[in-house]
């Protein structure tokens, strides 16, 4: 029989294809411990005990047992228990949730990073007091969240919040068809939002390969092919979410990963958002992150409610 964990203490660990990070966090959200290491991939079975050794070592310190919640690329699928549509290959079809139960011999809580990102933002970060909080991950991947009332919409099919990989809406002639997706698809919306999309974007332009912060400082400089990349961009990344508020009107969205970074991003994109929308008149607040690249290893803490 498994131990319960006890209360009053809530850890966080962000499982990446890098590097494996935990938080320990009070009830009341204060951070008390946090620790990093590598990732031991692609060895499945070295990434599972390194995992487990660090929580293990948290609660050292800690002095006692806690709740443990896992953000992870992916997501377990419902029907079989098993990961799937991880970009850290290694996890895919591996009962992740069961081994590390087993392990740790208690119950432990698992999510998409992306979800993660989301719930950290709407419990204490930029979204703390609205009602409904849509997540978005801009990044080497795009993937978002949706949290109700501080409660973790998952879905059927476990791909709620998942928008990344719908279609580009209203794609211009010259956006299609679109380019090819890692899931075999052309013209997801990651393709074109993503930082490699935004990268490979202004190489064909200007014949130049810049990183995404690179390229928003040239705009700011006035470089033209700079300006012109950031520009489609941000009409792009407003359409995306404009088709977001036609299905779910959240009341916030909090943009999150290394493009989140990009000041023009919200001076810009809620105002082109207005002519993609369908009821009007509407009202749209997209905002920073509060707690940056750490809300992925805080809410996988907070995948444990507070009166738990």
């Amino acid at each position: 029989m498994r131990v319960a964990p006890c209360r009053g203490f809530r850890i966080g660990v962000d499982l990446g294809g890098t590097k494996i990070e935990s938080i320990a966090l009070k009830a009341d959200g204060s951070e008390v411990i946090r620790r990093r290491i590598s990732t031991p991939a692609p060895d499945y079975e070295a990434t599972i005990d390194a995992l487990c050794r660090l929580v293990s070592a948290v609660e050292g310190e800690l002095g006692k047992r806690s709740t443990v919640g896992v953000g992870t690329p992916g997501a377990i699928e419902p029907s079989t228990g098993l990961l799937k549509n991880s970009n850290s290959t290694m996890l895919n079809g591996k009962p992740l949730k069961n081994d590390i139960e087993s392990r740790l011999d208690r119950e432990v809580r698992i999510a998409n990073d992306a979800n993660c990102f989301a719930l950290s933002e709407a419990i204490d970060g930029a979204g703390a007091g609205y009602c409904s909080v849509f997540g978005v991950i801009l990044g080497t991947g795009v993937g978002g969240g949706i949290i109700i009332d501080q409660n973790l919409l998952v879905g059927r099919n476990a791909s709620a919040g998942e928008w990344g990989h719908n279609p580009l809406p209203w794609r211009t002639i010259d956006e299609e068809p679109g380019p090819l997706c890692y899931c075999g698809r052309r013209g997801c919306i990651e393709t074109f939002l993503s930082g490699p999309g935004l990268v490979n974007d202004f190489e064909k332009t200007s014949r130049q390969v810049m990183a995404p912060q690179a390229i928003a400082a040239a705009a700011g400089l006035g470089d033209v092919d700079a300006t012109a990349a950031l520009t489609r961009y941000k009409d792009r990344l407003a359409r995306g979410l404009a088709s977001v508020v036609n299905v779910v009107d959240p009341d916030i969205i909090v943009l999150g990963g290394g493009l989140s970074n990009i000041s023009a991003l919200y001076d810009e994109v809620p105002r082109l958002m207005l002519q993609h929308i369908f009821s009007m008149p509407a009202s749209v607040t997209v905002a920073r992150p509060l707690y940056g690249d750490s809300s992925g290893v805080r809410g996988a803490a907070w995948l444990w409610p507070r009166e738990e």
